[in-house]
């Protein structure tokens, strides 16, 4: 059952499909406005970032519970 469970994790991770799902009217917005000298768009990537890291950390958390939990049973 674990290694079923690590290699579907793997799966998850290593599996990416490429999409340029950018919204255009967003992407037009901060450009004309780091280019007129306004920070606005400054923390966009930071915020992609964030958000892209959070489905990482869930599945590490729900690993890490998962793992814990096998553990104390078998005690």
């Amino acid at each position: 059952m674990a290694k079923r469970l690590i290699l579907t994790s793997l799966l998850f991770v290593f599996v990416n499909v490429k999409c340029f799902a950018q919204c255009a009217m967003c992407k037009s917005v901060v450009e004309s406005n780091l280019e007129s000298g306004d920070t606005i768009g400054s923390g966009l990537n930071d915020g992609i970032l964030f958000l892209m890291a959070m489905p990482y950390l869930a599945v590490f958390l729900f690993c890490l519970l998962f793992y814990f939990q096998n553990k104390k049973q078998k005690a």
